[in-house]
């Protein structure tokens, strides 16, 4: 008898574990190559639904980004997580928060890109993003506002946008983490335009890094600042291209 219990508590285990990953994977999902690309994002374009998320021209890496909230340099592993780009249309059965989207978004990522990791810390030069002399220069967004974010050939607006997400922006193009310091809790709109702290194209890195801190002073009142901190990196130990849908 006590064999027979024993038995049934580990069925009815593996049974809620498999009603659990299910609930967290989408019903549906295509993946496909990129059929053009998004113009001035690297990141191409993520949008979603109560039930749907549509990226266009998305790397790997891009998804694994939205799905566990981390940057580019908390991301390591084979040149395949940037060298192929997707359109992915993915729907949930039935309506969902960001949250279970984005677990839904881990769940794609282990089954059709067979995506396998670990975390490491480590210490890291990074950018404090904090607010520069003057203060910042940006609106509180109005509660109905919806999260909106393009960018242009000379600069970018921002709209109902938290300063968490303004960070994890910035660091794809400072190719390091950036950790939001600002205080400034909400969503923020705001805008900048390079054209007028542009003396010459930058040549590099380090000329591209001084004229965007002289950009986000000038038209956001916010600054970045060099430092060192700890953070948590995934190391991607396999991946795969995306199987057939």
């Amino acid at each position: 008898m006590r064999t027979k219990i024993l038995l049934g508590v580990v069925l009815l285990v593996i049974a809620c574990g498999a009603r659990s990953a299910f609930a967290q994977a989408f019903a549906v999902a295509s993946i496909r190559p990129s059929a053009e690309a998004v113009q001035f994002e690297n990141d191409g374009e993520t949008t979603f639904t109560s039930d749907t998320v549509r990226m266009r021209d998305v790397t790997i890496e891009t998804c694994i980004k939205w799905a566990y909230g981390v940057q580019r340099g908390q991301v390591s592993g084979p040149n395949l997580l940037t060298s192929e780009r997707y359109d992915i249309l993915a729907k949930a059965d039935g309506a969902a928060n960001e949250e279970q989207l984005r677990l839904m978004m881990r769940a794609l990522l282990a089954e059709r890109f067979q995506m396998a990791f670990h975390t490491e810390r480590k210490e890291l030069r990074s950018f404090a993003l904090a607010i520069a002399k003057g203060g910042p220069k940006l609106k509180q967004a109005t509660p109905d506002e919806v999260p909106y974010r393009k960018n242009s050939r000379m600069g970018t607006v921002a709209r109902a946008t938290t300063m968490q997400e303004f960070a994890d922006f910035l660091s794809g193009p400072v190719q390091m983490p950036v950790v939001d310091k600002t205080g400034l809790t909400g969503r923020w709109d705001f805008a900048f335009d390079f054209t007028n702290y542009l003396a010459n194209e930058p040549k590099g890195i380090d000329d591209f890094l001084q004229v965007l801190n002289i950009t986000l002073q000038g038209e956001v009142g916010l600054k970045l600042e060099s430092e060192k901190d700890v953070v948590d990196v995934m190391v991607i130990d396999h991946v795969s291209k995306a199987s057939a849908n």
